[in-house]
């Protein structure tokens, strides 16, 4: 009888190891569960993305507007007519131009 017991108990402890431990156990099913909630976000952020291209490209096609903005934007592209003025910094305090000290 103490026989028939110790081989279920020693059963009992190896289904409990593979329940928790094994392959498809409890452990891996977390781990699974991290990795799809990773997923999801990762797939919230690429659907906004592509909703913005799409929206985007729905501009392109549909008016004017949106070529024109990005013609000013990405190419510097004026209207004819237009004057173009260009601000530029002048140098920091650190950058002041040198005066030269030739002594002869």
């Amino acid at each position: 009888m103490r026989v028939v017991v110790a081989v279920l108990f020693a059963f009992l402890v190896y289904l409990q190891f593979t329940l928790w431990f094994g392959k498809g156990g409890i452990r891996d099913e977390q781990i699974l569960e991290g990795t799809a909630a990773e997923l999801q976000a990762e797939i919230l952020v690429l659907k906004d993305r592509n909703q913005t291209l799409a929206a985007e490209v729905l501009d392109l096609k549909q008016g004017m507007d949106a070529i024109e903005e990005l013609a000013r934007t990405e190419m510097g592209m004026v209207k004819e007519g237009e004057l173009f003025f260009q601000i530029v910094k002048p140098p920091s305090g650190d950058e002041q131009p040198r005066e030269s000290t030739n002594r002869e």
